[in-house]
């Protein structure tokens, strides 16, 4: 379980600690220092789109489950069973369309935010910033992609390290060991778009 502490009197933000042998717990703490490098550092706008289709998922087959119970209530069991079977299947229905959006859409997908052109004429580039951390393993892959609004042509670039590199035996993400590998991975996907 990631914990965070915030002094509210000074607004001072204390450094995230982790219990380091929590696999996820890592995983989330370092998304979230890159979240925190790409939006703080670069300035992106932040684009919840795919958030926003996981929830308009959950949010039909929660209604769809509520809907369900309501109608039993009004209706008790033997009146409401062709509205229960239809509520229940379109329910599972829901949840696995779920799994496939989660699986093939996401795909580990924490971060996607655009790159506005401060004057307005080239069309915004998209970057998106996915994750993996595998049980029992140490390796913290990253993987940065950009896709050029202009061309529709998409680049992108992995970092692989232990996060042994960017926690210390306290369990504390060290964000200034994140931040220049994150950085020299944006670095290496703008000069590769420049390059073009």
């Amino acid at each position: 379980m990631v914990k965070r502490k915030k002094d509210s009197r000074q607004g001072i933000k204390f450094p995230v600690k982790v219990n380091k042998w929590d696999g996820s717990a890592v995983k989330n703490a370092l998304d979230d220092a890159v979240t925190d490098v790409l939006t703080k550092k670069y300035s992106y706008e932040v684009n919840y789109s795919l958030i926003d289709g996981r929830l308009l998922l959950c949010g039909i087959a929660v209604g769809v489950a509520m809907f369900a119970l309501l109608w039993d209530w009004l209706y008790p069991f033997p009146i409401s069973r062709p509205v229960l079977i239809i509520c229940v299947s379109t329910y599972f229905t829901f949840m696995g369309l779920l799994s496939l959006y989660t699986t093939y859409r996401e795909r580990g997908i924490f971060f996607v935010a655009i790159q506005k052109d401060p004057i307005g004429f080239v069309p915004d580039n998209l970057w998106e910033a996915s994750s993996m951390l595998k049980k029992y393993d140490d390796k913290y892959n990253l993987t940065l992609s950009v896709t050029n609004g202009k061309t529709g042509h998409v680049r992108s670039g992995t970092l692989v390290r232990s996060v042994a590199n960017f926690i210390d035996e306290n369990g504390y993400i060290l964000n200034d060991l994140v931040e220049p590998e994150v950085t020299k991975l944006h670095a290496s996907l703008v000069s590769d778009k420049k390059d073009k």
